[in-house]
């Protein structure tokens, strides 16, 4: 006896020499995924060949489903050497008696073995083959790891690699909370992946889940109640689309560096889907071929928190999968708070400051107010606030239309002016030039910063640290991004290698004064009739105490913010519609911290 397990040992040594190394190239390959500030998934990608393979692991897995893939799959798994010898005698014995093969006996390591080395025929040949491997892969790697790899590997019917792909396919949730019958179903479809698909084959599905229901009964690992209740559970008939938070941010991120095959970026994808969710649901209620882009940044660090570029990814329509926060578009009133902040920089004009709202006129230029009315005598404050356009001119023509063009590109913004040429009149502080929404976010966010403009930055480097040097202006994208379409009459003009801050701008006295409880965000639609709410400002109260450090305006739309506790830390713009010129009238909206 001792001489034939001598004499088996020696064979198996030296079969084991005439196999290759393993490939691991199938667990390798795996969907690049783009993660948001928590790690939480974002967006993944297909691989190469078009399957769905995230990366997973035994600690992302609910533990009621490993109890139950061990106790169907492979009960003694954790004391095996990667064979298990009970299971492949009870397999022999059933050859044996039926003269075919009825069960493997495969551990979860000769199955891992299985799909790494896939191999079409069932025969006596290939379970050496796997056993041998499987030997082999328990000598280089712990149970966890291997754990791993099954879980990774596993087939679970089209073009479905992994419990965590199928997890999203099927139940549209990550695996880390299964319940008893999703747990059951995910253990049962490996086996047979094609024909158990519940998308395609439900019936069989059920019955395949039936039968590890049962042997979960019978292991324990579920009352009599738990078990009747899983099998009350409807089996899922389709499957479920794939997180595709940020779309257009993490295709850039990918596109940047695609050997990385995860991305964590600075973007909240709570924060994500809620203003998603709102900027289509608000693009409905417009009208068709419309759309949204909003940004969010953290003005202490630059952080984008959120970024939408467009409404509906794959509605071409609303051109969705354009990345619209990187159009070149009128940004409305949105430039007035730096006319008046250079004018205060200037010593031109101070809060309380006294201003004519009265028709004049510039050359052949007419600038009027949105309600077509006038104020008379107000302060710049109350100029401001109520967004007047004959104040801010008047401002503007004292500072002069190209000093104020030059300092908005001193501080990084990327500004595109008519292509008919001539010097920027006093159109410009009403809308009329080109920025990109990035850019006009940026600003925003260096003058929270009291003057000091920060790159605005998208991919983690450490969440929470702020980048240490300027960038000439944001750019997520390689050479392209941010041209001008073609047909707009536009050009855009090159920014400065670097980027000095604003020069204080001096708006401290701005926001010192006790009086002033809010922030001013901007319209664009005119009132009707006698509305007289479309007729007075949308204003935010923020009870913090350092209000500075908030500032949202809508170049097209209102946007009207409500925050607690981090809330003033955030720049947040928005405009709407990006994709043609209607008048949309008044948005509001509510985003929470």
């Amino acid at each position: 006896m001792a001489a034939l397990t001598a004499a088996t040992t020696a064979s198996l040594f030296w079969y084991a020499s005439t196999l290759p190394p393993i490939d691991f190239a199938a667990a390798r390959d795996r969907s690049t995924v783009v993660l948001d500030r928590e790690g939480k998934l974002l967006r993944p990608f297909v691989t190469s060949d078009g399957r769905w393979k995230l990366p997973v692991g035994a600690d992302d897995v609910d533990p009621r489903y490993l109890a139950m893939l061990k106790a169907f799959e492979d009960k003694r798994f954790d004391d095996h050497a990667g064979v298990d010898p009970l299971g492949t005698l009870r397999a022999a014995g059933q050859m044996l008696a039926n003269g075919r093969i009825v069960s493997g006996g495969s551990t979860l390591t000769m199955q891992v073995a299985r799909l790494l080395e896939p191999r079409q025929e069932r025969s006596l040949s290939a379970k050496l083959r796997q056993a041998v491997r499987a030997i082999e892969l328990e000598r280089r790697f712990s149970k966890t790891e291997i754990l791993d790899l099954y879980l990774t590997l596993a087939p679970f019917g089209g073009n479905l690699e992994g419990v965590r792909a199928a997890s999203f396919a099927y139940f549209g949730k990550e695996p880390k909370r299964l319940s008893t019958a999703e747990a059951a179903l995910l253990v049962a479809l490996p086996q047979s992946p094609e024909t158990r698909r519940p998308d395609r084959f439900p019936e069989a599905a059920r019955k395949a889940r039936e039968r590890v229901l049962a042997r979960v009964e019978a292991a324990g690992l579920a009352t009599r109640d738990e078990v009747a209740a899983a099998r009350e559970e409807p089996v899922p008939t389709a499957r479920r689309p794939f997180p595709n938070l940020a779309p257009h941010t993490a295709e850039q991120v990918v596109a940047e560096a695609p050997e990385q095959r995860s991305q964590r970026l600075t973007i909240d994808a709570r924060w994500q889907a809620s203003l998603e969710q709102l900027a289509r649901e608000r693009a409905i209620a417009l009208g068709p071929q419309l759309s949204i882009a909003i940004l969010v940044a953290d003005n202490e660090t630059g952080e984008i928190r959120a970024s939408v570029g467009g409404v509906d990814y794959f509605d071409a329509g609303r051109a969705g999968s354009l990345d619209l926060t990187q159009a070149l578009r009128s940004p409305g009133s949105a430039l007035k708070p730096f006319i008046y902040a250079l004018a205060f920089d200037n010593g031109l004009a101070h809060p309380e400051t006294m201003l004519e709202d009265r028709p004049t006129r510039y050359g052949l230029y007419v600038p009027e107010n949105f309600d077509l009315g006038f104020q008379g005598m107000v302060s710049a404050r109350k100029a401001l606030q109520l967004s007047l356009n004959l104040p801010a001119v008047e401002l503007l023509s004292a500072l002069g239309p190209q000093r104020f063009l030059s300092r908005l590109k001193d501080a990084g913004a990327a500004i595109a002016m008519p292509r008919d040429g001539g010097a920027p009149g006093l159109a410009i502080g009403l809308g009329g030039l080109g920025i990109t929404l990035a850019d006009l976010t940026r600003l925003y966010v260096g003058l929270a910063r009291g003057g000091e403009v920060v790159p605005l930055r998208v991919k983690s480097e450490g969440v929470g640290s702020a980048t240490s040097s300027p960038s000439p202006r944001l750019r997520w994208g390689g050479p392209g991004w941010g041209a001008v379409p073609l047909g707009t009459g536009l050009e855009e003009e090159p920014s400065p290698a670097f980027h000095p801050p604003i020069p204080n701008l001096r708006m401290n006295a701005f926001w010192a004064s006790e009086n002033f409880e809010s922030f001013i965000v901007f319209r664009s639609s005119q009132p009707k009739g006698n509305d007289t709410e479309n007729s007075s400002p949308k204003r935010s109260s923020f009870k913090g105490s350092d209000q500075r450090r908030l500032w949202c305006a809508c170049a097209e739309a209102t946007l009207t913010l409500r925050g607690e506790a981090s809330a003033p830390r955030l720049a947040h713009r928005c405009r709407a519609p990006l994709n043609r010129g209607a008048d949309v009238g008044p948005v509001e909206t509510e985003a929470r911290s």
